[in-house]
């Protein structure tokens, strides 16, 4: 096999080895052709031609590109203390997280097997290349060589087995790992299946799926994949367990205060050495209003995200914006095993009496696209386009009275985050235009996010993926640990096992349409639009990307100042 090295040290498989199959090959072709053509976002090209272990260099090649480098108007300088304005959450267990927040700390000191960069592609971490087999059964992994734990130990194969194994456990109480790797499980069975997971040397895994899933790879990059030491227990937590791989290590850690760590000195990161000293994640709370002044008085040099009714704040004191184009989004769902939303009529109801449009313009300023109800975004590239039913107060108060339900109090709970508060009281006040008794409750982060999953009726923050599929398996297939909605359709389930075995977006697309009117047509969820996900930073802090799910990259970060 043709390999060679990036400037990061990553191995850059050649599309001419024989393992990209003539099939494959045409496939690519076509998808770069159409991404040439405007037919499909360069990100998503990208992102699906590194899921079959092609390089980013090589990917760049066929759009007749060349692979961007990080623009440098100065040699980085080493050293310095980065203050970021963050929530600073419980960082437990990797598999059971639920916000960027929590891994961004944890990010530091511990890996994922695979990078989900903000072009859109899938870089090697812990693993150092992948191959996948025609019918997507089966998965070849070649760990990483010359990584060590900061406790002296080495990477192996077995470390990844036994973080693959731990990942697949639906047994956990909010592992939401469990929910991408369902094909490593035979039937209902809630672990990996013995001869799944097998490994063939000490730097090399197969995995034997039990039906395919072209997610797997994406997945490995999501933020709730990083990889703890073999001795991290089932309840451990990771603040007091800090043995990681990564180019830091944890100094401190205070919920709701503050999270510290400095440069790995423990033994040799196989990336290199980390520019800064130290990053400092200060939790300032949810009010953007101290963020503002926190920068205002020197405080923070970045922050994890800005509203769009905060962007002009933080501009007009000079900080720099920093934009990713994703598929983020937010939901007001309804919970299908909560009365009323039991009745799909309530729910339909509630959809007709909404405009998404003015959710859009009030809740983000604009700022974003409105969106159809179904949890696919246009950028997805097996998207198909469902349009919504437009709005209708009259016909959503009349389906109301016929469900028997014109005089129930609806209660719509948010976190009294800006956007997310403006635009639930956008959802609320058309509701109450069109006849509802709606009751609004707005919850401080930290009690929001204890119970987020089983609200009746309440608003909820979304990041984007790669796939739709993804998405898809994660928010509404049946049981799983983040389906908030508890949305649970057989037909669908089985529709979407289906999408996650066809590796052509085109040939996944029509399955994707059904499943987005299904979606759709259940009523369960007010998805209003896809924001722009903006953060701000002062002009010292170079070298960092904005990532499509907020998450920090910070070995590369370095301070001009």
């Amino acid at each position: 096999m043709a390999k060679r090295r990036d400037d990061q040290g990553h191995t850059l498989q050649d599309l001419t080895t024989p393992k990209l199959s003539p099939q494959r090959r045409k496939l690519l072709d076509r998808m770069a052709r159409d991404t040439r053509e405007g037919r499909l976002d360069r990100r998503e090209f990208l992102a699906l031609s590194s899921v079959f272990g092609v390089a980013s260099v090589a990917s760049y090649g066929m759009l007749g590109m060349v692979s961007p480098s990080p623009a440098m108007a100065q040699e980085p300088k080493r050293g310095g203390t980065l203050r970021i304005g963050q929530q600073v959450l419980a960082i437990n267990d990797p598999r059971s997280y639920d916000w960027p927040q929590k891994a961004n700390v944890a990010r530091q000191f511990c890996e994922p097997l695979v990078r989900w960069q903000p072009d859109g592609s899938f870089t090697p971490s812990l693993l150092e290349s992948w191959d996948v087999s025609e019918d997507a059964l089966t998965y070849v992994l070649n760990v990483r060589q010359g990584v060590t734990w900061t406790n002296g130990d080495a990477f192996t194969a077995d470390d990844v087995i036994f973080n693959i194994r731990r990942m697949a456990d639906a047994t956990v109480e909010g592992n939401s790992m469990a929910a991408r790797m369902t094909a490593l499980r035979n039937g209902d069975e809630l672990t990996a299946a013995e001869d799944a997971i097998v490994r063939v040397d000490d730097f090399t895994v197969q995995l034997n799926l039990r039906r395919p899933d072209i997610t797997l790879i994406p997945s490995f990059g999501d933020y709730p994949a990083l990889c703890v030491h073999p001795s991290f227990p089932d309840a451990g937590d990771l603040a007091e367990m800090p043995i990681g791989t990564g180019a830091f290590e944890l100094v401190s850690f205070d919920i709701g205060r503050r999270a510290v760590v400095k440069r790995r000195e423990n033994g040799t990161w196989w990336g290199g050495e980390a520019l800064l000293d130290t990053v400092e994640f200060i939790d300032l709370g949810t009010d953007e209003s101290v963020f503002v002044s926190a920068f205002d008085a020197g405080e923070i040099d970045m922050n994890d995200e800005t509203s769009a009714v905060f962007v002009e704040a933080h501009e007009i004191i000079g900080l720099v914006r920093e934009v990713a184009l994703t598929a983020t989004t937010i939901v007001s769902r309804m919970n299908t095993q909560a009365e009323p939303f039991t009745d799909q009529r309530v729910r339909n109801a509630v959809q007709l009496a909404v405009d998404n449009e003015i959710v859009l313009e009030l809740g983000v300023a604009g700022l974003g696209t409105a969106a159809d109800n179904h949890h696919v975004a246009p950028v997805h590239p097996e998207y198909a386009h469902v349009p919504r039913p437009p709005a209708d107060p009259q016909a959503a108060r009349a389906l109301l009275e016929e469900a028997g339900h014109l005089e129930t109090e609806f209660e719509l709970i948010s976190i009294d985050d800006g956007t997310m508060a403006v635009a639930t009281d956008a959802v609320a006040a058309q509701m109450r235009d069109a006849g509802f008794n709606v009751r609004r409750s707005v919850l401080p982060g930290n009690t929001f996010w204890n119970d987020w999953t089983n609200y009746p009726f309440s608003t909820t923050s979304w990041g984007g993926r790669p796939l739709g599929v993804q998405v898809y398996a994660l928010a509404y297939r049946s049981g799983e640990a983040w389906n908030e909605s508890a949305h649970s359709n057989p037909e669908f389930d089985a529709k979407l096992e289906e999408a996650l075995g066809i590796f052509d977006p085109d040939l996944r697309r029509p399955l994707m349409a059904e499943m987005q009117k299904m979606l759709q047509d259940s009523g369960v969820i007010i998805q209003p639009y896809w924001n722009d996900l903006i953060m701000h930073r002062v002009e010292a802090v170079q070298g960092y990307q904005r990532h499509p799910l907020r998450e920090m990259h910070l070995e590369a970060v370095w301070l001009d100042r």
